[in-house]
C-alpha cells in the first residue's frame, strides 16, 4: 500500500495520523455502486463507520444515501449535501430533540426499534402537523457468526422489535395517524464474512414481509442492513466481493413489484481505505517479552482494546526480509489494555521507525478520544 515516496513523506510529518488512500476508497465505492445497480438496489452509507468529511464527500458524490444513528449524523449528512430523501435514522435510543430535528428535515425514514418509540414519534409528529415515515426494525434472531460484541440480530440483543411483539406493533401502527408505515428493517451484526448468513436473513425477511402484508400493510421497503466484513489479515488493495453479496439477496429475497431493497453498508466501503501511522517511541527488550511503545494508543484506535480486534501491524521503515523479532506492540496510555497486538512478528525495530496499523478506515478515527488529554488525531490524504 505504501510507496517509497509515501514513507519518505510520512517521515517528515508529526505522528500519529490516519492516512487515507482516497484512490482505493473511490475504487471500492465504484465497485459497490456498479454491483448494486445491476439489481436497482439502494445503498445507504452507515455513517457511524467513518464521518471524516473528505470520506463523506466521495460517498455523497457516488450517489449513496446516509444511514444515521444519531441526530449529529443526520445533521452532518444533510450539511454535506446528502439527499434528505435518502437519509434514514436508526438507533435504539433516539431523543425527543433528535426526532424533532429529523422531522423538521423531512428525512426519508425513521427505522423504529420499539413500540414506545412509535408512540413517541407519532406524538411529536402530531405536534408539528407532520407525518413521519417509519420502517420497523425487527430482531430476526439470526446468528451472524461474528464477535459477540458486534452481533445485533439475536433475541438477547437490545436492538429492534422482537417477533412476539409484532401484533402489538401492528395495532400501534394502525391507530397512529401521524405515522406512515413504509417497510421493515433488519441488521444482524457487523464484520460478517460468511455470506451464507445472509441467505438465512433473506428467509426471515420474506417471512416478516408476508406477515405484514397479510395484515393489510403495504411493504414498500425491505431494508436488510449491512454488516459485510473485510479481510483484516490481507489488506493490500482488497475490495469486498460486492457482486457475490448483492447476488445472494437478488436470488433469495422475494421482491414484489414496486418494492425497493435497501442496504446499509459501512465497514465494507471504508475499512481498507485508511491506516493509522505511528512512530516508535521506545523499544523495551526483556527476557520474556519485547515491547514496542508507539506514540499512538487506544485513544487513536480503540478497537483492539474494546473487543480484541485484529489489525495487521507493519514496520514500514524496514524491508520485510529483515530479521524477525516478536514484539508486543503497545501505546502510551496509562491502561493495561492499551495494546495493539501480542507476539507480533516484525523486522527488528528501533526508535523512530514508522509503524502502520492497517484496515483502520472503519471505527478508527470516529472512536478516537481525548483520554489522558491526548491531542485530536488528524488525517493525511493520498490526493494532497
Amino acid at each position: 500500500m505504501f510507496s517509497d515516496k509515501d514513507i519518505s513523506h510520512f517521515a517528515n510529518l508529526e505522528t500519529p495520523f490516519y492516512y487515507y488512500d482516497l484512490a482505493l476508497l473511490q475504487s471500492t465505492l465504484s465497485n459497490c455502486a456498479d454491483a448494486a445497480k445491476l439489481y436497482n438496489f439502494h445503498v445507504h452509507y452507515a455513517m457511524k463507520a467513518n464521518f471524516n468529511s473528505r470520506v463523506l464527500e466521495k460517498i455523497r458524490a457516488i450517489g449513496f444515501g446516509a444511514d444515521c444513528v444519531s441526530g449529529g449524523e443526520v445533521s452532518k449528512a444533510i450539511e454535506l449535501g446528502f439527499d434528505k430523501a435518502q437519509v434514514v435514522f436508526a438507533g435504539v435510543g433516539k431523543s425527543d430533540k433528535e426526532i424533532n430535528d429529523a422531522l423538521d428535515q423531512d428525512i426519508f425514514c425513521f427505522n423504529v426499534e420499539s413500540i414506545q418509540e412509535l408512540e413517541v414519534i407519532n406524538e411529536l409528529a402530531a405536534a408539528k402537523g407532520k407525518k413521519a415515515r417509519v420502517a420497523i426494525r425487527i430482531n430476526p434472531n439470526v446468528d451472524a457468526h461474528t464477535h459477540h460484541n458486534i452481533t445485533t440480530g439475536l433475541d438477547e440483543n437490545k436492538f429492534g422489535i422482537n417477533s412476539w411483539d409484532l401484533p402489538l406493533c401492528a395495532e400501534t401502527l394502525k391507530k397512529s395517524d401521524q405515522l406512515e408505515f413504509i417497510g421493515i428493517h433488519f441488521h444482524i451484526g457487523s464484520q460478517i464474512t460468511n455470506l451464507d448468513v445472509y441467505k438465512n436473513l433473506c428467509v426471515r425477511v420474506n417471512e416478516f414481509a408476508e406477515w405484514f402484508e397479510e395484515r393489510g400493510f403495504t411493504v414498500k421497503v425491505l431494508n436488510v442492513g449491512g454488516g459485510l466484513g473485510i479481510d483484516y489479515h490481507h489488506p493490500d488493495g482488497q475490495i469486498p466481493d460486492f457482486p457475490a453479496y448483492f447476488k445472494i439477496f437478488n436470488e433469495f429475497l422475494n421482491v414484489r413489484p414496486n418494492q425497493e431493497v435497501h442496504f446499509e453498508l459501512g465497514r465494507a466501503l471504508v475499512g481498507q481505505s485508511a491506516s493509522l501511522v505511528s512512530k516508535v517511541l521506545y523499544v523495551k527488550n526483556g527476557k520474556k517479552k519485547n515491547f514496542i511503545v508507539l506514540d499512538a494508543g487506544m485513544t487513536e484506535l480503540m478497537r483492539p482494546a474494546l473487543y480484541q480486534a485484529y489489525h495487521k501491524i507493519e514496520n514500514i521503515s524496514k524491508p520485510a526480509v529483515a530479521d524477525v523479532v516478536k514484539y508486543d506492540v503497545v501505546g502510551p496510555i496509562c491502561e493495561s489494555t492499551d495494546c495493539f497486538g501480542k507476539e507480533v512478528e516484525l523486522p527488528e525495530t528501533f526508535r523512530n521507525d514508522l509503524i502502520a496499523l492497517r484496515s483502520a478506515g472503519a471505527y478508527g478515527e470516529v472512536m478516537a478520544s481525548h483520554y489522558n488529554l491526548r491531542n485530536e488525531i488528524r488525517g493525511v490524504y493520498s490526493e494532497d
